[in-house]
């Protein structure tokens, strides 16, 4: 759609970037707002969102890497080049998830309580940042012929083939990522164990991914086979890891 949002000579603001960075600041906006309601050093939020951040970009940019590596062998430059696009969320969960876990051991706070604080957040910037997919054109959709709300990609700077009417998938998932949001946070006064709120994102975002990879056009992305997606191999797992967390946690809060 508009991948560059501000060009002056060679300064460059890339409208991917921006978003991401706005998603990012929201979210622990409302991560530090939950963290004071329940007394939790506002500090130790502060420091766990970087070092989540700083996992995140790394864990999705490998795993993109690593899916398309005949391209980044024969242009090893083109890793850098983040501003393009290329980052696959599940990767940067599989980084994150066990620094989260080191840095919480470390500093004494409770596992499935921070889970919690930062689960509606997690949903919120990955709204912003879909939108930012938008604005690059990565994760495209695929062909859609006579689709009312299909869209049509003009700018030759952007990542999807231009002049097509395309399924908006960024936009099926940054929609589906606002109602997650919307839903966790009607429950989070309502949960009944900690760890909730975690396992509920976990298996209500495995589902939305699952399907809208159906509609993805992208197919750089990667396949375990013929019409599944290395993103739908892991929303599968993810889905069963959410229904036994959900089980384990709610069986062990009812002991006590």
């Amino acid at each position: 759609m508009h991948p560059v949002l501000i060009r002056f000579g060679p300064f460059t603001i890339h409208t991917y970037g921006f978003l991401i960075a706005i998603g990012f600041l929201v979210g622990l906006w409302l991560a530090v707002i939950q963290a004071k309601k329940e007394n939790i050093p506002v500090n130790k939020i502060l420091d766990l969102s970087f070092y989540l951040l700083l996992a995140a970009i790394i864990g999705s940019r490998l795993f993109f890497i690593l899916i398309n590596a005949g391209h980044y062998i024969n242009h090893p430059l083109d890793v850098f080049k983040i501003w393009e696009g290329g980052l696959v969320f599940y990767g940067g969960v599989l980084l994150a998830v066990p620094v989260a876990v080191w840095y919480v051991k470390r500093n004494g706070l409770d596992m499935w309580n921070t889970a919690d604080i930062f689960s509606p957040a997690i949903a919120i910037a990955h709204v912003f940042g879909r939108l930012g997919c938008l604005a690059a054109g990565c994760c495209f959709g695929k062909a859609a012929e006579a689709l009312p709300w299909g869209i049509i990609f003009t700018d030759p700077e952007c990542l999807a083939p231009t002049n097509v009417l395309l399924h908006p998938t960024q936009l099926y998932e940054s929609a589906g990522e606002l109602l997650i949001f919307l839903t966790l946070i009607m429950l989070r006064n309502r949960k009944s164990f900690k760890g909730q709120l975690f396992m509920s994102y976990l298996l209500v975002y495995a589902l939305l991914r699952f399907t809208v990879e159906f509609f993805r056009g992208d197919v750089g992305r990667g396949f375990i086979m013929e019409n599944i997606s290395v993103s739908q191999g892991i929303s599968i797992l993810m889905f069963f890891i959410g229904i036994a967390g959900f089980v384990i946690l709610r069986g062990k809060s009812r002991k006590f």
